[in-house]
């Protein structure tokens, strides 16, 4: 049902409901339904969202990744693609309830987890979303490191001066958690575009380095049989869809403003593979011509860009590289997790406190190991929390949509004692399908001979835990599909 077909008295009415009929340990202005002069996003801000979230240096690494990994551009571009859309399946399921009752993600999943239960899942988000936090330090760490070695080459294999620049950076970010988001928001319509003109500027360096498109993209597949491709082409289709895997369970705080369903679906279904596929080619392009001008294949554009012969073009795109993972981390990854820890203990816990939680929980995940090398980010981070991602999003699904037919009741997400209240605020059949997700999706790491379960881990624990879940509440309260059983 498109929210243009839902009255503007109908949404205000249930506002006015909820104002009288919430829970205050449930409910605040941020969390509540979107009313309908809230209803402001059409097909374009959709498209402008993914564009400018797609364009970021973490995007350009994924896919270099690949190259750097033996496949030739055309195998990357083709693996990029078919991740994306795959991803886009549950990303639009789950987009579907913010649209169509204005509620944002941790209310979102009260309805399967329970009042209480959904705590967990916004914390399995929250974790990852510390990772992201911790790597985006670590490369703005780089990306100062670098800028001080085209200014003074000599400290160019002082890894003290790496370290310096990354804590350095990770206390800016700190300080700016303190200060609150809003001292860097004029920064944000800049963000994209600084990233958009740093990779251009190294697309068309690595283009004249390397003499031209065809040379540029000549570097050929190393793999030589179809089994070989295959044993990286799985697991790497796995990273992609991994890449999106935290977004597409809380973009309901996202489509909670479209102004219908297909503003967000049309939006969403252009937007998302375009800008990652047309982003992602930037990335193949330069590290398949990097094999061609260095001989080896440089993964890191930070790196890249710390071999110009131009000290102030590398200076100023390093700048723009540094700005933007500044304000990316700060709005992708520190407000989240920040306000998901906050919601644990309010009384305890502040948005400063859970932003100094996220950055200290972010230097714990060491992000260094995680990006030392494409194997580590695309087989050890990406893929490994896909397994824990994966399940939560399959859980959602089918209670939305198999076991709900669509139907909510909005009031009772944010009371005490209602349908979503199972045992004491948790329904422990969805935990059962998280665990048994989990478990299936990640235990090839413990046991090699099912390392094939690890290499398909989103896919594992999407299905275990979606099967598993339907199985079990099945039999649980026949009128649950009303969306207002007792």
């Amino acid at each position: 049902m498109a929210v243009s077909s839902i009255s503007t008295r109908a949404l205000d009415q249930s506002a006015a409901d909820l104002a009288v009929k919430h829970d205050s340990r449930l409910y605040n202005a941020d969390l509540a339904p979107t009313v309908a002069a809230q209803r402001t996003w059409g097909t374009y801000n959709y498209i402008a969202l993914w564009f400018s979230m797609s364009m970021e240096v973490t995007t350009y690494m994924l896919a270099s990744s690949l190259i750097a990994g033996g496949m030739n551009w055309k195998q990357a571009i083709l693996t990029i693609l078919l991740g994306n859309l795959i991803v886009l399946v549950p990303m639009l399921l789950n987009a579907h309830a913010g649209a169509k009752y204005g509620i944002p993600f941790p209310v979102f999943v009260r309805a399967s987890f329970g009042t209480r239960g959904a705590n967990l899942p916004a914390m399995l988000r929250a974790v990852v979303a510390c990772g992201w936090f911790g790597i985006q330090s670590w490369l703005g760490g780089q990306a100062i490191a670098a800028m001080i070695g085209v200014l003074w080459p000599q400290t160019a294999d002082m890894p003290f001066v790496l370290w310096a620049s990354f804590l350095g950076f990770w206390l800016l970010n700190m300080y700016v958690v303190w200060r609150g988001v809003e001292s860097i928001r004029f920064l944000q319509s800049f963000s994209a575009p600084f990233m958009l003109v740093m990779s251009l500027t190294l697309l068309f360096w690595m283009l004249h380095k390397a003499g031209g498109f065809g040379p540029m993209l000549s570097a050929p597949s190393h793999f030589h049989t179809t089994g070989s491709f295959l044993r990286f082409f799985f697991p790497s289709l796995t990273a992609m869809v991994g890449y999106w895997a935290t977004l597409s369970l809380n973009i309901p705080d996202f489509t909670r403003y479209a102004r219908s369903q297909d503003s967000q679906i049309v939006g969403q279904a252009f937007g998302l593979p375009v800008a990652m596929v047309l982003y992602s080619f930037i990335g193949i392009a330069c590290t398949s011509a990097s094999v061609t001008i260095f001989g080896e294949p440089v993964w890191s554009p930070i790196t890249l860009l710390g071999r110009f012969h131009q000290p102030f073009a590398a200076l100023l795109a390093l700048v723009a590289l540094l700005i933007a993972t500044l304000n990316v981390n700060i709005g992708a990854n520190v407000v989240s997790p920040s306000n998901d820890f906050s919601n644990l203990a309010p009384g305890l816990i502040s948005f400063r406190t859970g932003g100094l939680i996220t950055g200290l929980l972010g230097l714990a995940m060491m992000p260094w190991k995680l990006m030392s090398s494409f194997g580590n980010y695309i087989f050890g981070w990406l893929i490994g929390y896909s397994g824990l991602l994966g399940p939560v999003a399959g859980i959602m699904v089918a209670d939305y949509f198999l076991i709900r037919g669509t139907r909510l009741d909005t009031v009772s997400l944010y009371r005490r004692g209602g349908p979503y209240e199972y045992t004491r605020g948790i329904n422990p059949r969805a935990i059962i399908a998280l665990g048994a997700g989990v478990i299936v999706a990640l235990i090839g790491l413990a046991v090699p001979s099912l390392r094939f379960l690890y290499d398909y881990a989103w896919f594992v624990g999407f299905f275990v835990a979606a099967v598993s879940y339907y199985l079990l509440m099945l039999g649980y309260r026949a009128d649950l599909r009303t969306g207002v059983a007792s």
